[in-house]
C-alpha cells in the first residue's frame, strides 16, 4: 500500500494542476512531503495518456516541454484522459542531477519499486502500481543529461511475448511521431526502467533522448513537442489536424549489445574521434585518453569493438575507467 496521496481526483472532468505527496520526515521538517507535481486533464470517456519527463532531473528537454503542456493544453482540447508528470523525480530535477540527492536513487532503474522504501523506490511503486493501470499508453521523455549527447530519436518498448498486433502497432506509431530516427526495444521485461513497468501492465510504450550536455536543446524540445502532439492525435485522444501522410522514413535502429558500447580503459580526458550520426566499423578510432597530469605518458587510443551510427556520445572530457564514452545503434 502505497504512502503517496494525490491532491487529484483521477476521475473529475476538468483540468487539475496538483501534487502526488510523498511523505519525508527530516530534522527540517518532521511531516514533511516531497511534493511531485502532477496535472491531469481529462474530458468525458475516451483515451487514457501517462506522459513523464524529469525521472533523471539533468534531462530537461521532456521537463520544458510537458511544463508547456500543462500550461496550454485545456480540458475541451482533449477527450479521455491525460496524466502529466513533468519532474517525476522532483528531488533529482531540483537538483540538476541524474540521481536522487536523497537516496542516490536512479528512478529509470529501480523499476517495480517498493512502497516502503527510499523515496526514488516509492514513486517507482506509485507509477507501476497506480498510474499504469489507469492508461493504455505512456510516454517517459530522456536526454543524455551532464555526461552524455544524443542524437534525437524516437523509442518503443514491447515485450517479446506480447502478441503480433501489438508489436505491429507499437511499430506503426512511432514512426509516425515526427522523428527521423527510431530505436525499438524488444525484451522479456526485468526489474530496471519504467517501460518495463509498461510491459508488465501491457501498456504501449513510447519514449526517446532528445538532447544532453545538461542544457537544453531547442530542437530537442520542439522534437518532444511535436511527439506528444502526434501521439494525442493517433490515438484519439485530440482532434489535432495531421498532415496526410505522417509516416517518415524513419530509420529503425537498434543498440545490439555489448559491443554497441564503447568505455574508457583508464582515468584522463578524452578526444572523441567521431561525430554524432557518423557510421563506423568494428576497429575503427573511437577517440584517446590523454594525461596532463603526467605529460611524458603516450596517449591510449579507443576502439569500437561493433559497427553502426554513433547516436550517443560523451559530453565532458574528463573521464574515469568505466565511463561510457560513445554507443552505437544499428539497423534491425
Amino acid at each position: 500500500m502505497t504512502e503517496i496521496i494525490p491532491t487529484v481526483d483521477f476521475e473529475a472532468d476538468g483540468k487539475q494542476i496538483g501534487w502526488l505527496r510523498l511523505p519525508h520526515s527530516v530534522t527540517r521538517s518532521a511531516y514533511g512531503v516531497i511534493p511531485i507535481p502532477i496535472a491531469v486533464i481529462k474530458n468525458g470517456a475516451g483515451p487514457q495518456i501517462l506522459l513523464s519527463a524529469g525521472s533523471h532531473g539533468d534531462e530537461y528537454e521532456g521537463q520544458i516541454a510537458l511544463t508547456r503542456l500543462i500550461q496550454t493544453l485545456e480540458s475541451e482540447q482533449i477527450r479521455g484522459r491525460i496524466i502529466i508528470l513533468p519532474a517525476l523525480n522532483l528531488p533529482a530535477a531540483l537538483a540538476g542531477t541524474r540521481v536522487s540527492p536523497l537516496d542516490n536513487g536512479n528512478l529509470n532503474r529501480v523499476f517495480p519499486g517498493d512502497p516502503h522504501g527510499s523515496p526514488t523506490w516509492q514513486i517507482a511503486d506509485y507509477v507501476e502500481q497506480h498510474l499504469l493501470p489507469m492508461v493504455e499508453v505512456v510516454a517517459d521523455f530522456h536526454s543524455g543529461g551532464a555526461s552524455l549527447e544524443y542524437r534525437p530519436h524516437m523509442s518503443t518498448h514491447f515485450s517479446v511475448d506480447a502478441s503480433p498486433e501489438h508489436k505491429a502497432r507499437s511499430l506503426e506509431i512511432v514512426k509516425k511521431l515526427g522523428v527521423p530516427h527510431v530505436m525499438i526495444f524488444e525484451r522479456k521485461p526485468k526489474p530496471g526502467v519504467l517501460p518495463d513497468g509498461a510491459m508488465r501492465k501491457e501498456v504501449f510504450s513510447f519514449g526517446g533522448e532528445f538532447g544532453g550536455s545538461g542544457s537544453v536543446s531547442p530542437d530537442g524540445v520542439a522534437y518532444v513537442e511535436k511527439a506528444v502532439r502526434r501521439l494525442l492525435a493517433i490515438f484519439g485522444a485530440s482532434e489535432e489536424s495531421l498532415p496526410e501522410s505522417m509516416e517518415l522514413e524513419a530509420e529503425e535502429l537498434r543498440i545490439f549489445g555489448p559491443k554497441a558500447y564503447v568505455y574508457a580503459p583508464e582515468a584522463g580526458v578524452f578526444v572523441p574521434a567521431t561525430e554524432l550520426s557518423q557510421q563506423v566499423q568494428p576497429g575503427d578510432l573511437c577517440g584517446e585518453v590523454i594525461f596532463p597530469d603526467n605529460p611524458g605518458r603516450p596517449p591510449v587510443s579507443v576502439f569500437f569493438e561493433g559497427g553502426g551510427d554513433v547516436v550517443c556520445r560523451r559530453h565532458p572530457g574528463r573521464v574515469e575507467r568505466g565511463d561510457c564514452l560513445a554507443h552505437l545503434a544499428a539497423s534491425r
